[in-house]
């Protein structure tokens, strides 16, 4: 029966807390459009894993998932300003909308995260909504890890080149040499001849047995300039847990200044790397910059499509443009003017009808015939 939602619950009193909770024994499903909003703390003691509909979880207070078994959810909404704290793992297989509010995790205990099954992705995050703590993926090959720290959305993108079985992230806003939550620390001044200068600013965590490669961005609060003074200097540089140092990643694709900007690493495999950050290169390869561009796509003539007059000496080019986070929303071998303001990725969900959002956008522009590359800023205005 549609619309309908079958519950048989237990409403515990919490003394120490004052608060109710849901306890699930066994009895609770929630089918296709059906759904069942969360205003108090869940304790789920039995299989809850399928389900349809929609779970919300919302209230003014404070929410936190517990219990032996982890739920599995079809879609979620996390609306609740005072956070989901998750006490034990939860999972979707479908959306998450982040409206308001943290879903947070444990850094301590990597194995409880928010994980994202197979077709499950997100949409809506921001600084004041993310995964504080650990994101994971199961049975996914690329996936743009909505985490953060309780001011601000870190994402790490990952692309590997196989489906992954599980693969977990979590970011830190502290230095590596002093890590909170870890049995080791990072030591900055360990690394290769290859390696000059690695920040001591933030760092991710990122598991998984897949080779893959990763984008990560900066902005104004990773200082930046604390370990380079030239943007296309910076790198991506891993605590090799073997070596006990830090190695150059590689950065393969660049875009930005000393304020914002991303940079894509090689190919590696995570679970070889106990920490990730940005580094300056000590024999960097050296980008060079074109114009920055204005792109206005209303049809009226004036800058409706990315035009680089440059690209005529290189028929045989490729032009790539990514967002302030790093994720590419474009991408075409021998482009002849083409973006208009639409992506052309499979990746990116919204935006894919009605045009990117306006905004900074960055693009490499590779000019095959003349053995250059060029990097800058797209400003998109709508």
């Amino acid at each position: 029966m549609k619309g309908l939602l079958f519950i048989s619950f237990l409403l515990l009193s919490l003394v120490a807390q004052a608060q109710t909770a849901l306890y699930n024994s066994g009895n609770i499903r929630i089918h296709q459009d059906g759904a069942i909003g969360f205003h108090t703390n869940l304790i789920n003691d039995a299989s809850f894993d399928q389900n349809l509909g929609l779970a919300g979880f919302y209230g003014n207070r404070a929410i936190t998932v517990s219990g032996a078994f982890m739920p599995i959810f079809y879609d979620i909404e996390f609306f609740n300003d005072r956070g989901v704290f998750l006490n034990t793992s939860m999972a979707l297989t479908n959306d998450a909308n982040f409206v308001s509010g943290d879903v947070i995790t444990p850094r301590n205990l990597e194995d409880i995260y928010l994980n994202f099954i197979q077709n499950g992705d997100y949409f809506s995050i921001s600084d004041a909504t993310k995964v504080d703590g650990y994101a994971a993926i199961t049975n996914k090959q690329f996936f743009s890890f909505p985490v953060g720290n309780a001011q601000q959305v870190r994402p790490l993108i990952l692309n590997s080149n196989a489906i992954n079985t599980l693969a977990k992230c979590a970011y830190f806003f502290e230095d590596p040499n002093n890590p909170s939550t870890f049995a080791t620390s990072f030591n900055t001044t360990r690394k290769t001849r290859d390696v000059d200068v690695v920040s001591t600013t933030e760092f991710w965590h990122l598991t998984g047995n897949v080779p893959s490669t990763i984008t990560i961005s900066w902005n104004q609060d990773s200082n930046i300039s604390g370990i380079t003074d030239a943007a296309y200097k910076v790198g991506i540089a891993g605590w090799s847990k073997v070596g006990d140092q830090w190695v150059d990643l590689g950065a393969v694709a660049q875009g930005g200044d000393l304020s914002d900007g991303f940079v894509s690493s090689n190919e590696f495999i995570p679970d070889d790397y106990a920490a990730i950050t940005f580094a300056s290169l000590a024999i960097p390869t050296e980008i060079l910059t074109l114009d920055n561009y204005y792109l206005t796509p209303n049809n009226d003539g004036l800058n409706d499509a990315l035009v680089i007059s440059e690209l005529e000496q290189s028929p045989n080019n490729r032009i790539q443009i990514f967002d302030r986070f790093g994720l590419k929303v474009f991408d075409k071998i021998n482009y002849t003017n083409e973006f208009r303001g639409f992506s052309n990725m499979g990746n990116v969900v919204f935006g894919k009808k009605n045009g990117l959002p306006a905004g900074v956008y960055f693009y490499l522009a590779t000019l095959n015939d003349l053995g250059t590359e060029y990097q800058g800023f797209l400003y998109l205005r709508r």
